[in-house]
Protein backbone atom coordinates (compact mmCIF):
# COMPACT_ATOMS: atom_id res chain seq x y z
CA UNK A 1 0.00 0.00 0.00
CA UNK A 2 1.49 3.33 -1.05
CA UNK A 3 -0.79 5.58 0.99
CA UNK A 4 -3.83 5.16 3.20
CA UNK A 5 -6.13 7.75 4.75
CA UNK A 6 -8.16 6.60 7.74
CA UNK A 7 -11.15 8.72 8.81
CA UNK A 8 -9.44 11.99 7.92
CA UNK A 9 -11.31 15.08 9.08
CA UNK A 10 -10.38 18.72 8.64
CA UNK A 11 -12.11 21.55 10.45
CA UNK A 12 -11.41 25.28 10.33
CA UNK A 13 -12.52 28.07 12.63
CA UNK A 14 -14.54 30.89 11.10
CA UNK A 15 -15.01 33.32 13.93
CA UNK A 16 -16.44 31.19 16.72
CA UNK A 17 -17.88 28.59 14.39
CA UNK A 18 -16.14 25.34 13.56
CA UNK A 19 -16.48 24.60 9.85
CA UNK A 20 -16.10 20.97 8.73
CA UNK A 21 -14.23 20.80 5.42
CA UNK A 22 -13.35 17.10 5.18
CA UNK A 23 -15.40 14.42 6.91
CA UNK A 24 -14.26 10.86 7.58
CA UNK A 25 -12.23 10.54 4.38
CA UNK A 26 -10.92 6.98 4.03
CA UNK A 27 -8.87 6.17 0.95
CA UNK A 28 -6.25 3.64 -0.11
CA UNK A 29 -3.89 4.01 -3.07
CA UNK A 30 -1.70 1.11 -4.16
CA UNK A 31 1.82 1.44 -5.49
CA UNK A 32 1.74 2.14 -9.22
CA UNK A 33 -1.91 3.22 -9.21
CA UNK A 34 -3.26 6.15 -11.25
CA UNK A 35 -6.13 7.75 -9.34
CA UNK A 36 -8.23 10.79 -10.26
CA UNK A 37 -10.29 12.65 -7.66
CA UNK A 38 -13.01 14.81 -9.16
CA UNK A 39 -14.95 17.59 -7.53
CA UNK A 40 -16.34 21.07 -8.19
CA UNK A 41 -14.92 24.24 -6.70
CA UNK A 42 -15.52 24.31 -2.96
CA UNK A 43 -15.91 20.55 -2.62
CA UNK A 44 -12.81 20.10 -0.46
CA UNK A 45 -10.60 18.54 -3.11
CA UNK A 46 -7.75 21.03 -2.67
CA UNK A 47 -7.87 20.59 1.09
CA UNK A 48 -7.61 16.84 0.51
CA UNK A 49 -4.69 17.37 -1.86
CA UNK A 50 -2.93 19.55 0.70
CA UNK A 51 -3.19 16.79 3.30
CA UNK A 52 -2.03 14.05 0.91
CA UNK A 53 0.84 16.35 -0.13
CA UNK A 54 1.85 17.07 3.49
CA UNK A 55 1.10 20.76 3.02
CA UNK A 56 -1.42 20.62 5.86
CA UNK A 57 -2.25 18.39 8.81
CA UNK A 58 -5.67 16.82 9.35
CA UNK A 59 -7.69 17.76 12.42
CA UNK A 60 -8.14 14.06 13.15
CA UNK A 61 -7.54 10.69 11.52
CA UNK A 62 -4.47 8.89 10.25
CA UNK A 63 -2.40 9.31 7.11
CA UNK A 64 -0.11 6.37 6.40
CA UNK A 65 2.58 6.71 3.76
CA UNK A 66 4.13 3.32 3.06
CA UNK A 67 2.83 2.15 6.42
CA UNK A 68 4.16 5.08 8.47
CA UNK A 69 1.68 7.44 10.14
CA UNK A 70 2.69 10.97 9.12
CA UNK A 71 -0.53 12.78 10.03
CA UNK A 72 0.96 14.42 13.12
CA UNK A 73 4.40 15.41 11.85
CA UNK A 74 5.76 18.88 12.56
CA UNK A 75 6.55 21.36 9.79
CA UNK A 76 10.20 20.34 9.46
CA UNK A 77 9.37 16.64 9.15
CA UNK A 78 6.57 17.36 6.68
CA UNK A 79 9.01 19.37 4.60
CA UNK A 80 11.34 16.37 4.51
CA UNK A 81 8.50 14.13 3.31
CA UNK A 82 7.57 16.62 0.57
CA UNK A 83 11.17 16.91 -0.52
CA UNK A 84 11.91 13.20 -0.78
CA UNK A 85 8.58 11.40 -1.22
CA UNK A 86 6.13 13.63 -3.12
CA UNK A 87 6.35 15.33 -6.50
CA UNK A 88 3.99 18.24 -7.16
CA UNK A 89 2.43 19.42 -10.42
CA UNK A 90 0.05 22.37 -10.20
CA UNK A 91 -2.16 24.30 -12.58
CA UNK A 92 0.26 27.23 -12.18
CA UNK A 93 3.73 26.07 -13.01
CA UNK A 94 5.64 27.84 -10.20
CA UNK A 95 8.81 28.12 -12.24
CA UNK A 96 11.54 30.62 -11.46
CA UNK A 97 11.39 33.00 -14.42
CA UNK A 98 15.06 33.99 -14.35
CA UNK A 99 16.35 30.43 -14.15
CA UNK A 100 16.80 27.98 -17.03
CA UNK A 101 14.64 24.88 -17.39
CA UNK A 102 17.61 22.84 -16.15
CA UNK A 103 18.02 24.94 -12.99
CA UNK A 104 14.27 24.88 -12.31
CA UNK A 105 14.22 21.10 -12.49
CA UNK A 106 17.32 20.81 -10.32
CA UNK A 107 15.84 22.97 -7.54
CA UNK A 108 14.59 20.11 -5.29
CA UNK A 109 18.00 18.47 -5.60
CA UNK A 110 19.65 21.72 -4.52
CA UNK A 111 17.55 21.77 -1.36
CA UNK A 112 18.37 18.09 -0.83
CA UNK A 113 22.09 18.88 -0.85
CA UNK A 114 22.97 17.04 -4.08
CA UNK A 115 26.24 18.20 -5.62
CA UNK A 116 26.01 20.50 -8.62
CA UNK A 117 27.27 18.15 -11.34
CA UNK A 118 25.09 15.28 -10.15
CA UNK A 119 21.95 17.39 -9.86
CA UNK A 120 22.49 18.83 -13.34
CA UNK A 121 22.85 15.32 -14.77
CA UNK A 122 19.69 14.20 -12.97
CA UNK A 123 17.78 17.31 -14.09
CA UNK A 124 18.87 16.78 -17.70
CA UNK A 125 17.65 13.18 -17.60
CA UNK A 126 14.29 14.30 -16.16
CA UNK A 127 13.88 16.85 -18.96
CA UNK A 128 14.64 14.17 -21.52
CA UNK A 129 11.89 11.99 -19.99
CA UNK A 130 9.33 14.72 -20.75
CA UNK A 131 10.66 15.46 -24.22
CA UNK A 132 12.56 18.66 -23.45
CA UNK A 133 16.13 17.47 -23.72
CA UNK A 134 16.77 20.21 -26.29
CA UNK A 135 15.36 23.00 -24.08
CA UNK A 136 17.62 22.74 -21.03
CA UNK A 137 18.95 26.32 -21.30
CA UNK A 138 15.61 27.93 -22.15
CA UNK A 139 13.96 30.14 -19.56
CA UNK A 140 10.20 29.88 -18.85
CA UNK A 141 9.53 33.08 -20.83
CA UNK A 142 10.97 31.33 -23.90
CA UNK A 143 8.70 28.29 -23.54
CA UNK A 144 5.04 27.64 -24.31
CA UNK A 145 2.56 26.87 -21.54
CA UNK A 146 2.67 23.17 -22.35
CA UNK A 147 6.47 23.17 -22.26
CA UNK A 148 6.45 25.02 -18.93
CA UNK A 149 4.18 22.34 -17.50
CA UNK A 150 6.55 19.67 -18.80
CA UNK A 151 9.40 21.42 -17.00
CA UNK A 152 7.26 21.36 -13.85
CA UNK A 153 6.65 17.63 -14.32
CA UNK A 154 10.39 17.04 -14.78
CA UNK A 155 11.00 18.93 -11.53
CA UNK A 156 8.37 16.80 -9.81
CA UNK A 157 9.98 13.50 -10.84
CA UNK A 158 13.66 14.44 -10.68
CA UNK A 159 14.22 12.89 -7.24
CA UNK A 160 12.08 9.79 -7.94
CA UNK A 161 9.26 10.54 -5.48
CA UNK A 162 6.93 7.85 -4.19
CA UNK A 163 3.87 9.80 -5.35
CA UNK A 164 3.25 12.28 -8.16
CA UNK A 165 0.50 14.62 -6.97
CA UNK A 166 -1.17 16.74 -9.65
CA UNK A 167 -3.74 19.48 -8.97
CA UNK A 168 -5.59 20.55 -12.15
CA UNK A 169 -2.43 19.94 -14.22
CA UNK A 170 -4.07 20.94 -17.52
CA UNK A 171 -6.22 23.79 -16.22
CA UNK A 172 -4.05 26.53 -17.74
CA UNK A 173 -3.41 24.74 -21.04
CA UNK A 174 -5.14 24.46 -24.40
CA UNK A 175 -6.67 21.14 -25.40
CA UNK A 176 -3.71 19.91 -27.46
CA UNK A 177 -1.16 20.77 -24.77
CA UNK A 178 -3.39 19.17 -22.15
CA UNK A 179 -3.50 15.93 -24.10
CA UNK A 180 0.29 15.95 -24.38
CA UNK A 181 0.56 16.31 -20.61
CA UNK A 182 -1.84 13.41 -20.13
CA UNK A 183 0.28 11.30 -22.46
CA UNK A 184 3.31 12.02 -20.27
CA UNK A 185 1.36 11.04 -17.15
CA UNK A 186 0.27 7.84 -18.85
CA UNK A 187 3.84 6.97 -19.74
CA UNK A 188 5.12 7.76 -16.25
CA UNK A 189 2.43 5.56 -14.74
CA UNK A 190 3.37 2.73 -17.08
CA UNK A 191 6.92 3.13 -15.77
CA UNK A 192 5.60 2.56 -12.26
CA UNK A 193 5.00 6.09 -10.95
CA UNK A 194 2.04 6.35 -8.54
CA UNK A 195 -0.18 9.28 -9.57
CA UNK A 196 -2.96 11.04 -7.66
CA UNK A 197 -4.61 13.71 -9.78
CA UNK A 198 -7.17 16.31 -8.73
CA UNK A 199 -9.42 17.62 -11.49
CA UNK A 200 -12.91 18.87 -12.27
CA UNK A 201 -12.77 17.82 -15.94
CA UNK A 202 -14.27 14.41 -16.82
CA UNK A 203 -12.18 14.09 -19.99
CA UNK A 204 -9.00 14.52 -17.94
CA UNK A 205 -10.13 12.16 -15.20
CA UNK A 206 -10.85 9.55 -17.88
CA UNK A 207 -7.10 9.05 -18.35
CA UNK A 208 -6.79 7.64 -14.84
CA UNK A 209 -7.32 3.98 -14.02
CA UNK A 210 -9.68 4.80 -11.12
CA UNK A 211 -11.85 7.82 -10.41
CA UNK A 212 -13.42 8.96 -7.15
CA UNK A 213 -15.57 12.02 -6.53
CA UNK A 214 -15.58 14.44 -3.61
CA UNK A 215 -18.68 16.40 -2.66
CA UNK A 216 -19.21 18.61 0.38
CA UNK A 217 -16.09 17.20 2.00
CA UNK A 218 -16.96 13.51 1.56
CA UNK A 219 -15.88 10.94 -1.00
CA UNK A 220 -18.64 9.51 -3.18
CA UNK A 221 -18.67 6.88 -5.89
CA UNK A 222 -19.62 7.41 -9.54
CA UNK A 223 -23.32 7.22 -8.65
CA UNK A 224 -23.05 9.87 -5.95
CA UNK A 225 -23.24 7.41 -3.04
CA UNK A 226 -21.15 8.25 0.02
CA UNK A 227 -18.18 5.95 0.46
CA UNK A 228 -18.18 6.76 4.16
CA UNK A 229 -21.78 7.46 5.28
CA UNK A 230 -22.31 10.67 7.22
CA UNK A 231 -24.65 10.96 10.17
CA UNK A 232 -27.81 13.03 9.56
CA UNK A 233 -26.66 15.80 11.89
CA UNK A 234 -23.48 16.16 9.81
CA UNK A 235 -25.53 17.25 6.80
CA UNK A 236 -27.31 19.82 8.95
CA UNK A 237 -23.97 21.26 10.12
CA UNK A 238 -22.71 21.36 6.52
CA UNK A 239 -25.81 23.19 5.31
CA UNK A 240 -25.55 25.67 8.16
CA UNK A 241 -21.88 26.36 7.40
CA UNK A 242 -22.22 26.63 3.63
CA UNK A 243 -23.51 30.25 3.40
CA UNK A 244 -20.58 31.53 5.45
CA UNK A 245 -18.15 29.47 3.41
CA UNK A 246 -19.57 30.75 0.14
CA UNK A 247 -18.59 34.27 1.16
CA UNK A 248 -15.07 33.08 2.01
CA UNK A 249 -14.56 31.18 -1.24
CA UNK A 250 -15.85 27.70 -0.45
CA UNK A 251 -14.37 24.68 1.24
CA UNK A 252 -11.06 24.62 -0.60
CA UNK A 253 -7.90 25.88 1.08
CA UNK A 254 -5.12 27.72 -0.77
CA UNK A 255 -2.33 25.91 -2.55
CA UNK A 256 1.26 27.12 -2.26
CA UNK A 257 2.05 30.27 -4.20
CA UNK A 258 5.84 30.00 -4.26
CA UNK A 259 8.45 27.31 -4.69
CA UNK A 260 9.75 28.15 -1.23
CA UNK A 261 6.43 27.10 0.31
CA UNK A 262 6.92 23.64 -1.18
CA UNK A 263 10.55 23.35 -0.10
CA UNK A 264 11.00 25.75 2.87
CA UNK A 265 14.65 25.01 3.41
CA UNK A 266 17.79 27.00 2.74
CA UNK A 267 19.62 25.99 -0.44
CA UNK A 268 23.31 25.20 -0.23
Amino acid sequence: MMLELRKICKTYLQGRMEVPVLRDISLSVNEGEYLAIMGPSGSGKTTLMNIIGCLDNPTSGEYLLEGEDISGLNDAKMSEVRLHSIGFVFQSFYLLSRQSALDNVALPLLYAGVHRRERQDMARQALERVGLGDRTNFKPTQLSGGQCQRVAIARAIVNSPKILLADEPTGALDTKSGEQIMEIFQRLNEEGVTIVMITHEPEIAAHAKRTLHIRDGSLVDGRGRLLTPMKPEAFEEMEEASPALAQEGGFDTPIPTTVEELFPQDGQ
